[in-house]
C-alpha cells in the first residue's frame, strides 16, 4: 500500500507535458479596396476549439479595425472574411493574437489600394426604369483592350456577368443590360491587373416587372481565365464551346499569339495584332472542348495573360500540356516555338518514332 502511495505521489511531481500548438494563416499582399480580404488559416489546434482573428490599421499606431471568432474546422483549418468596404488606403495587419506558437505565422500584413479613380462613368447614376441598365464610361490605362463587368441588382442576386466588354482606343466602354425591376445596382469592374472598384447606378420608377428579353438577344456568355507565360513556357488553356461562332480575346500590353486545335485536330495560330490591341480568333464551335496555347510573339517578353472566350461554357487553365501542343515537330512546322519537354518526355517521343520507323 505505501509503494502505491509513493508512486501517486511521484507521479504528481512529475514535469507538466505542454503541447506546442501551431498556428499558420494566409492572406493576400495586396488587395483593392471593396474587395472581400479572405484570411486561411491551418492549425494544430483541435476541431471546435475557437480562435480569434484580428484586422488592425498599422499607421504610426496600431488600431483595431474588426475582429471575428471562428470555430476550427475538422480538418484543422479555418477561414474568415472581413468587408474591406470604406476601409481607408494603407498597410493592414491580420493576425490571431496567440502566444507560444512556436515557429507559426499568425500574422500577415495586407496592403489595401484604392483605384476607384481610374473610373470615369459616363452613365447617368439615376435615370428613370425602362427595362435597360446603361453601363458607359471610361478605364484609364485599359485601352484597346477590355475590361470584364459583373452586375448585382436590388435583391443580391446576379443579373449580368462576369462579361468582357471591349475598350476602345481611348479606354471607353458601352454595353446595355437588360433588367426587370428598378432599384439599385451594383456594378463592379475588374480588369488584368485585378479589382478596380464598384459603382451604384439607380433606375427609379414603379415596381411593375417588364417581360425578359429572349436569349438570342442577350449578349453572348463570356469566360475567362489566366496564367503565366513565355515563349519557353506558353500558357495553355482548355475551352469548353458552345454551339455556334466562338470569338477568343487576349488581354493587351504584349504582342500575344493564339494557337488552337479544331475539332479534326488542325493547329491556328492568330497573330494580327500588336501589344496595343487584344489578340482576337473566330471559329465555330461544336459543344466540344478546343485546347488553346498562347505565348508572345517576343521571345524576351513574359507575362499574365488573359483569355476570354465569348459563347462558351468554361476556361481552365491546362495544367498539362495538352496533347495537341505535345511534340515538338507539329509547333516546328509552322516555324513556331519549340517547348521544352522534359527527358523522360524526349525519349518516350524518340521511342516513339524508332516504332514508326519499323
Amino acid at each position: 500500500m505505501k509503494k502505491i502511495v509513493l508512486l501517486v505521489i511521484g507521479l504528481l511531481f512529475l514535469p507538466v507535458i505542454t503541447l506546442a500548438y501551431q498556428v499558420n494563416i494566409d492572406a493576400p499582399e495586396t488587395l483593392t479596396v471593396g474587395k472581400p480580404l479572405v484570411v486561411t488559416g491551418v492549425t494544430t489546434f483541435p476541431p471546435g476549439m475557437s480562435v480569434d482573428v484580428v484586422l488592425y490599421y498599422q499607421l504610426t499606431t496600431t488600431t483595431e479595425i474588426k475582429r471575428q471568432v471562428v470555430s476550427i474546422k475538422p480538418d484543422k483549418t479555418f477561414k474568415v472574411v472581413f468587408d474591406t468596404t470604406g476601409l481607408t488606403t494603407g498597410t493592414y495587419k491580420v493576425e490571431v493574437p496567440v502566444n507560444g506558437m512556436g515557429d507559426s505565422v499568425t500574422m500577415r500584413l495586407v496592403r489595401i489600394v484604392d483605384r476607384s479613380d481610374e473610373i470615369r462613368m459616363d452613365s447617368d447614376t439615376t435615370r428613370e426604369f425602362n427595362g435597360t441598365l446603361v453601363i458607359a464610361g471610361t478605364i484609364e490605362g485599359d485601352e484597346n483592350s477590355g475590361v470584364q463587368v459583373e452586375i448585382v441588382g436590388p435583391d443580391g442576386s446576379v443579373v449580368f456577368g462576369p462579361q468582357f466588354v471591349n475598350t476602345d482606343s481611348e479606354g471607353s466602354f458601352s454595353t446595355n443590360v437588360p433588367i426587370r425591376v428598378p432599384g439599385k445596382y451594383e456594378v463592379s469592374f475588374t480588369d488584368a491587373k485585378g479589382f478596380i472598384g464598384t459603382r451604384v447606378l439607380i433606375a427609379e420608377g414603379p415596381q411593375t416587372p417588364v417581360p425578359t428579353l429572349s436569349e438570342a438577344a442577350v449578349s453572348r456568355n463570356v469566360v475567362s481565365a489566366h496564367a503565366a507565360s513565355s515563349r519557353n513556357s506558353p500558357a495553355f488553356f482548355s475551352v469548353k464551346t458552345i454551339p455556334g461562332p466562338v470569338m477568343l480575346y487576349t488581354s493587351s500590353s504584349v504582342d500575344w499569339v493564339i494557337e488552337y486545335s479544331d475539332d479534326n485536330g488542325i493547329l491556328h495560330r492568330e497573330n494580327n495584332q500588336d501589344a496595343r490591341n487584344p489578340e482576337k480568333a473566330a471559329f465555330t464551335g461544336t459543344g466540344s472542348t478546343v485546347f488553346v496555347t498562347i505565348y508572345p510573339g517576343d521571345p524576351s517578353v513574359q507575362g499574365e495573360v488573359y483569355l476570354y472566350a465569348e459563347n462558351a461554357e468554361s476556361v481552365s487553365v491546362s495544367p498539362t500540356v495538352p496533347a495537341p501542343f505535345a511534340t515538338e515537330s507539329s509547333r516546328a512546322s509552322g516555324g513556331l516555338p519549340a517547348l521544352s519537354l522534359s527527358p523522360l518526355a524526349g525519349f518516350a517521343a524518340l521511342a516513339a518514332a524508332l516504332v514508326l520507323r519499323r
